[in-house]
């Protein structure tokens, strides 16, 4: 019981920008000064730069301490998308696309409790469904791929979500990002859906830059070490949506700070190498 609050506690911390002394100074012994934010124009120019690819390579060393900080801080991630099963976390990806999950999570409590298989979100139809998600930014698109794709998914799967890319990626609404975060969360699958949180972290930290998400998927599946590849998803969405965040980066709270070859933050003592000896 005592493991299990530990957990949790550590868990709200990471969700919330904090994290521990050591963990903040770099989880060895040699930590310095925190990092901070430089100015808005210097920022900016950083993040140019790092666009244009000109910041340094991560060593496999440093690519391997960040993952091994990441795991002690949270060592089970999971999506914040609320879901009962394959088929309505299928959904509530799809509803998703452009719009926050907190806003997904307060409209499909009441989708779901109708319609929690594709036989039920069929016969619920396009105009039911519409009117249960109408909070939700782009609702009439996504309302009509919802009845399309789970359409597909009784006549094509016999009403199971298929675990197969192709397959998936044929479903209305239904891209690569959606695809592959199906494929991690419901098959567990060591997929990287980027998201533009994702797409952000990669970029300004150095660690996968690209011009696109999918540069970005696969220089992160390139880099990341094996062992740490089915929570990297979670782990990175959860960084950039809590830590690395777009406007403000929250580099002081930033547990892979001494890291990051973001030069938008003031630089502070490097890790003590015996940390990535480790």
């Amino acid at each position: 019981m005592a493991r299990k609050t530990t957990i949790k506690t550590t868990r709200q911390r990471l969700k919330a920008g904090a994290s521990s002394p050591s963990l903040a100074r770099g989880g060895g012994k040699g930590g310095g000064k925190l990092a901070r934010v430089k100015s808005a124009k210097a920022q900016a120019k950083a993040d140019t730069g790092a666009a244009h690819g000109e910041l340094p390579r991560w060593t496999s060393a440093e690519v391997e301490e960040a993952f091994r900080r990441f795991a002690a801080a949270n060592p089970t991630p999971r999506g914040e998308l609320q879901h009962i099963n394959p088929f309505t976390l299928l959904v509530a990806v799809v509803l998703s696309a452009q719009a926050t999950d907190a806003g997904v999570n307060k409209a499909t409590p009441g989708l779901f409790k109708l319609a929690d298989t594709p036989e039920k979100m069929a016969k619920l139809g396009e105009a039911r469904v519409r009117d249960l998600i109408k909070t939700i930014g782009l609702y009439r698109t996504k309302a009509k791929n919802v009845v399309a794709l789970s359409r597909l998914l009784v006549a094509q799967h016999g009403g199971k979500v298929p675990h197969d890319r192709d397959a998936l990626e044929a479903l209305p609404g239904v891209g690569r990002k959606t695809a592959n975060v199906v494929l991690n969360i419901a098959f567990d699958e060591p997929t990287i859906a980027v998201d533009t949180h994702i797409f952000r972290v990669g970029n300004r930290t150095g660690l996968a830059i690209g011009k696109t998400p999918l540069e970005v998927e696969t220089k992160l599946m390139q880099v990341v070490p094996e062992h740490y590849l089915l929570h990297a998803h979670h782990w990175l969405i959860l960084h950039g949506r809590y830590t690395c965040l777009a406007r403000r980066p929250r580099c002081e709270k930033c547990i892979i700070a001494d890291l990051c070859k973001w030069p938008g933050k003031t630089a502070f003592s490097a890790i003590a190498d015996n940390t990535l000896r480790r």
